[in-house]
């Protein structure tokens, strides 16, 4: 969520992508069940994703937070992300090496449900902007053990070309924060990468220091090639 403060050079898919992933998706990069979707939801960042506006349609409980939210109107930040959508999708067209077409047929399809879920957020945000917290990290506006559940996907690892180590350490200690139970990461590798975060083991060992343990788990969504496993961190009680 330094989409606008970062001074490092762009490489891969450049600037930072305000993404657009829906409920299914969500379900199968973080392994969601029934039960988790019950919990109190943070969605960080959220960017144009569908997950608060169904959770919430559904009965639950979800909240987005994202730095994209700030000084903009909704149908000025629906106008953005219908752009963003395309260029994601011009980048996945232009590297098809990079992708497993199991979740998605074709990139016709990625690009018709991902257009699908701006739509979703599109008219969500309007209706109910009070879902949708402006925010970055590592500093968000909500007090300690605000949610059951936070899911963050597509930003600490897929930018680790240009978000440090510190980033990464801070970022999730701020998310583990504001969570009363576990935070969950997707992906664990950078965007155009198949290989494994390269600092890890060292972030895991960092973490641990600050009362947090993280555990790599695998899931059933399967995109980007290399892209199948979550970390789990969890508040260690004595």
């Amino acid at each position: 969520m330094t989409r606008d403060g970062d001074q490092s050079p762009t490489v891969g898919i450049g600037e930072m992508l305000i993404s657009s992933r829906s409920l299914d998706e969500y379900k199968a990069m973080f392994n969601l069940t029934e039960r988790d979707l019950s919990r109190k939801i943070l969605d960080c960042p959220g960017g144009a994703a569908g997950l608060t506006s169904a959770v919430n349609r559904l009965g639950g409980d979800a909240t987005a937070c994202d730095m994209a939210y700030f000084d903009r109107k909704a149908e000025q930040l629906a106008g953005i992300v219908a752009a963003e959508t395309c260029r994601g999708n011009r980048y996945i067209r232009a590297n098809l090496e990079h992708y497993d077409w199991t979740f998605f047929a074709d990139p016709d399809e990625h690009l018709r449900l991902r257009q699908h879920a701006v739509e979703e957020f599109a008219a969500d945000i309007t209706r109910n902007p009070h879902h949708y917290v402006a925010g970055r990290l590592p500093a968000l506006p909500f007090p300690d053990a605000s949610f059951d559940l936070v899911v963050s996907s597509h930003l600490l690892f897929s930018y680790s070309d240009r978000l440090d180590l510190t980033f990464h350490l801070e970022a999730l200690t701020e998310l583990m924060r504001v969570s009363r139970s576990e935070v969950r990461i997707f992906p664990l590798v950078a965007s155009g990468s198949a290989a494994l975060y390269p600092h890890l083991d060292t972030l895991l060992t960092d973490l641990r220091g600050r009362g947090v343990e993280g555990e790599v788990v695998e899931v059933e969504y399967r995109f980007q090639r290399g892209a199948h496993h979550m970390l789990v961190c969890r508040h260690i009680t004595q």
